[in-house]
């Protein structure tokens, strides 16, 4: 298998957690994963919604992306 770095551009990657410092986790931990295939942060967006229950439910979308030469 041949792995050409300028075949992968940009990449959305969504996330989910119970907590704010469990999404921090995840987030943190694919952000070091995606520097190894060149690729930086672009863009975050974040948003807090309720359970049924009245739990905190933490969503984010990353935009990752290769930096321009």
């Amino acid at each position: 298998m041949i792995f050409q770095p300028d075949s992968l551009k940009d990449k959305v990657e969504f996330f989910e957690a119970g907590s704010l410092i469990e999404l921090e986790k995840r987030i943190t931990k694919k952000i070091e994963e995606n520097q190894a295939l060149m690729l930086e942060v672009h863009h975050v967006s974040h948003n807090v919604t309720y359970t049924p229950t009245g739990k905190k439910y933490y969503t984010a979308v990353v935009h990752f992306k290769q930096p321009s030469k």
